[in-house]
């Protein structure tokens, strides 16, 4: 065999060697990008789950006697702003800017229902109520849900951007465009829905119809 023809032999054994490293680095690449879209659509699920909540919620409790009009606008408000957030369709953000204002909306309307809930303590008629009962549960889990598939989708995204980081799949991620995606910032206690308490104990009882 001659020289010409054993260094062909070795030109194309590495040529196998790198396409199918690249095929196989391709494919771990993709099934943990599918894999952030796939959390990220159950984040959005869970979310769009409390959205949901919100008209019944402020339909029962917009009834009772001098109910504070502003906490029932500030829900409704809160709702709306979550609706206006432009997000990709069917992927993960990939900018931060993006995930952050969606992120702020979402306070923002889990803000104005932790107060709604608290001052519905107030009007022992709106509690007594089952459908109230069973809204506030059904809130209640959904903010564990929350919890848990923020978490999820971090875990999800940290798998993909610790891949896609190292040498050599870096290479093959740039030359693919797969690009870093943002995480849900963390805040001590995320794992819990906030628990809003006022003391309303010194005000005065509200008028009955």
């Amino acid at each position: 065999m001659s020289s010409a023809t054993k260094f062909l032999i070795v030109i194309v054994v590495l040529i196998l060697v790198v396409g199918f490293w690249a095929m196989g680095s391709y494919n771990s690449l993709v099934t943990r990008q599918q894999s952030t879209d796939a959390q990220w659509a159950n984040v959005q699920n869970v979310y769009q789950r409390r959205a949901d909540l919100v008209p019944n919620l402020v339909s029962t409790v917009a009834g009772a006697a001098n109910f504070e009009k502003s906490t029932l606008i500030a829900v409704t408000d809160a709702r709306a702003s979550v609706g206006k957030v432009q997000l990709p369709a069917g992927t993960a953000p990939t900018d931060p800017a993006q995930l952050a204002a969606f992120e702020q909306a979402q306070g923002q309307l889990g803000s104005a229902l932790s107060r709604l809930l608290a001052v519905s303590e107030r009007y022992p008629d709106i509690k007594a109520t089952a459908g109230f009962r069973d809204l506030q549960a059904q809130l209640e889990g959904t903010e564990n849900r929350i919890a848990v598939e923020r978490g999820r989708f971090n875990e999800a995204v940290r798998a993909y951007d610790t891949a896609i980081r190292r040498f050599p799949a870096v290479i093959l991620a740039g030359m693919m465009g797969f690009t870093s995606r943002p995480y849900f910032s963390a805040t001590p206690g995320s794992e819990t829905p906030p628990k809003v308490q006022f003391d309303f104990s010194g005000m005065p009882a509200p008028a009955k119809p």
